[in-house]
C-alpha cells in the first residue's frame, strides 16, 4: 500500500486489487459486504496510523476512488466549528460537490462516521471519555497490567484480525484531564492507538475480557 501525507489534516493512500487480494479479500466483495469493507478499511487505517502517526480521533471526510488497477482514498480530518453545530472542512463547498463516492461506500462510510461524532458528543455529555489500543503480542498486554494504574478504568478485550484490542473509558468524576492523558500515555508504550470503535469490535471481534481487564490478566499471569 502507497501512502501519502498531504498535511496535518489530510492523508491520501492507494492500495491495489492484488494487494487486497494478498490480505485475504476479494476485490468484488468489498463492494458488497459490509464486514469486509469495514476490516478492510480499519486494516488500512491502521497501518496509515503506524507508517505516518495519522490520528483520526473525530469526524472524518472520506473520499473514495475506483482506480483501473486499485482503490484511492482520501481521508481528511473535519474541525468542529466554534459552537459546535456543525463541521468545518479544509475545502470550499465548490470543491465538496466534485467529490462524488459509491453508493455503498458512501452509505457505509458516511453511517460509520456519524455514528463516531455521535459518540464523542455523547461522551462529552456523559462525562467520559474513551481509547482503543491494540496490541500484536499478548506479552506487551501483560507487562502493561503490571504498571502501576489507578482503579477506576473501564476496560474490555477483544481479539480481532490476529490482535488484541483494549477498550478503556475514563469518568471525569474520577480522573482530571491530565491524569488521563497520563494514563493513555502509559499504554501507548505498549501498544498503537487504533480507530477502531467499541462497536465494530463487539459486532466483528471475539470478547476476551468483558471487565477489569488488568485486574484477570494480572491474575492470571502473576
Amino acid at each position: 500500500m502507497e501512502i501519502e501525507r498531504i498535511n496535518e489534516n489530510t492523508v491520501k493512500f492507494f492500495i491495489s486489487y492484488v494487494d487486497v487480494e494478498e490480505r485475504g479479500f476479494d476485490r468484488e466483495e468489498i463492494w458488497y459486504n459490509r464486514e469486509k469493507s469495514e476490516e478492510l478499511f480499519w486494516e488500512m487505517m491502521d497501518e496509515v496510523h503506524e507508517e505516518e502517526g495519522f490520528v483520526f480521533d473525530g469526524p472524518l471526510w472520506i473520499q473514495v476512488q475506483a482506480l483501473e488497477k486499485g482503490l484511492e482514498v482520501l481521508v481528511t480530518k473535519a474541525q468542529i466549528s466554534k459552537d459546535g453545530s456543525r463541521f468545518e472542512l479544509p475545502f470550499s463547498e465548490e470543491k465538496l460537490k466534485d467529490f462524488s463516492l459509491d453508493e455503498q461506500i458512501e452509505k457505509y462510510l458516511d453511517q460509520h462516521f456519524f455514528e463516531n461524532s455521535l459518540d464523542s458528543t455523547e461522551s462529552e455529555e456523559n462525562e467520559t471519555v474513551s481509547f482503543v489500543t491494540y496490541f500484536q503480542d499478548l506479552e506487551d498486554l501483560i507487562s502493561l497490567s503490571k504498571r502501576s494504574l489507578p482503579e477506576g478504568i473501564q476496560s474490555r478485550l477483544f481479539s480481532m484480525d490476529q490482535k488484541y484490542y483494549l477498550y478503556t473509558e475514563y469518568s471525569f468524576k474520577h480522573f482530571s484531564e491530565e491524569e488521563v492523558d497520563n494514563m493513555i500515555s502509559i499504554i501507548l508504550e505498549y501498544g498503537v492507538e487504533s480507530g477502531r470503535t467499541l462497536e465494530v469490535l463487539e459486532e466483528y471481534g471475539n470478547e476476551i475480557i468483558k471487565e477489569n481487564v488488568f485486574d484477570v490478566l494480572k491474575q492470571y499471569f502473576n
